[in-house]
């Protein structure tokens, strides 16, 4: 079996700085130049050819169809994400705040689990800061993390969730039990965020199809409690791109709608340091599937193995840079700790997009 892909792999400043051969990546504040289309056969590379924008239209008519969609995957412009009365624009991104009410978080450790107010205080400090999302988690999934039941779950989410619902916050629900995402939604959650991309758990597929709320689909190798064994692959960017596909069309079969799909190649899940580093470089990619992209990095043992082992904690600078590269790539939604360092980030990267799209509107042409 052949399969293709478009990867862009010349980003633009602007349109006008490639005299209108650039595209505009889904939507977004970031432009393509050029694009490698791959060509795989049985799990292997067999060609790589580059395209300008010019060529690669040129070239379509005699290319399989699927590479007609990826290509108006990659233009594709995404709804906002509606979360009650808040609205999540995607046409630029957003910064989620994690709130983890467990008690053994590889970052916070139980440090908001039994201590509401604390917890309140911490998810206020996250939206006056700028976030657009708080990601509520009653479970580590950590590598070795023990495995939680779903009544402790939810008594450990609902809590949480209420009082944020009561504040007026849009909220996530990180859970892949369906019971804990039936009972979060109940409390005042808007969006499922599940980390095994609705496998874990038979009954969850339904649960969130029947909810109508936007899910998150995020690639991790492992169909059982541990989500990180079973990583064997033989080109990681490609084969999650193909697993993540699969799981979207999974999701639209079960009635999910297109627009309330977003997508995560899960950073960090089942991967070796090379494997991250691979996907950290090549998530403009994954906007050929035609869906948002959520981009979860921040304190991640990747960084602690770049930096001297730094333990969690000590991990800000290359949160900070994971966030930028995935606003680089023209992901939608970043999932943080350290939200108010990655919102002022945000607005001064925001700051030079928009320098960057009237800069070259004032010079002659070339």
């Amino acid at each position: 079996m052949t399969s293709l892909y478009i990867r862009p792999i010349a980003l633009a400043d602007s349109p006008q700085s490639e005299d209108g051969e650039a595209i505009r990546l889904a939507g977004g504040l970031v432009y393509a130049s050029r694009f490698a289309l791959i060509e795989r056969a049985d799990g292997q590379v067999v060609s790589r050819r580059r395209f300008s924008v010019p060529e690669l239209e040129a070239a379509l008519p005699g290319l399989p169809h699927d590479a007609q969609v990826q290509w108006d995957d990659l233009r594709r412009i995404h709804a906002p994400l509606q979360c009650g009365a808040r609205t999540i624009r995607l046409d630029q991104p957003q910064v989620l705040g994690i709130l983890n009410v467990t008690p053994d978080s590889f970052s916070d450790g139980g440090k908001f689990m039994d201590n509401p107010e604390v917890a309140n205080a911490h998810a206020a400090a996250m939206l006056e800061a700028g976030a657009a999302m708080i990601d509520v988690g009653g479970e580590s999934t950590r590598p070795g993390a023990a495995a939680v039941w779903e009544g402790d779950e939810i008594k450990r989410v609902v809590p949480a969730i209420e009082r944020l619902a009561a504040a007026g916050a849009a909220i996530s629900i990180d859970t892949r039990r369906g019971a804990v995402m039936a009972a979060a939604l109940d409390a005042g959650a808007h969006i499922i965020n599940d980390v095994s991309a609705l496998r874990h758990d038979p009954r969850a597929i339904e649960i969130a199809a029947r909810s109508g709320a936007p899910v998150v689909l995020m690639h991790a190798p492992g169909d059982g409690e541990d989500l990180h064994a079973g990583a064997a692959y033989d080109d990681v960017v490609l084969d999650v791109f193909d697993w993540l596909r699969e799981r979207r069309d999974a999701a639209l079969a079960a009635g999910i709608a297109r627009a309330h799909i977003v997508l995560d190649p899960g950073i960090g899940f089942g991967k070796s340091l090379a494997d991250n580093l691979a996907l950290v470089n090549a998530l403009p990619l994954f906007h050929a599937l035609g869906q948002p992209l959520l981009v979860g990095a921040s304190r991640k043992r990747m960084i602690g193995a770049l930096s001297n082992e730094a333990p969690a904690h000590r991990r800000l600078g290359g949160s900070l840079l994971l966030a930028m590269r995935a606003m680089e790539a023209g992901a939608q939604l970043v999932r943080v700790h350290d939200v108010p360092e990655t919102v002022q980030a945000m607005h001064v990267w925001r700051g030079l997009r928009d320098a960057a799209l009237t800069d070259f509107a004032q010079m002659p042409p070339l």
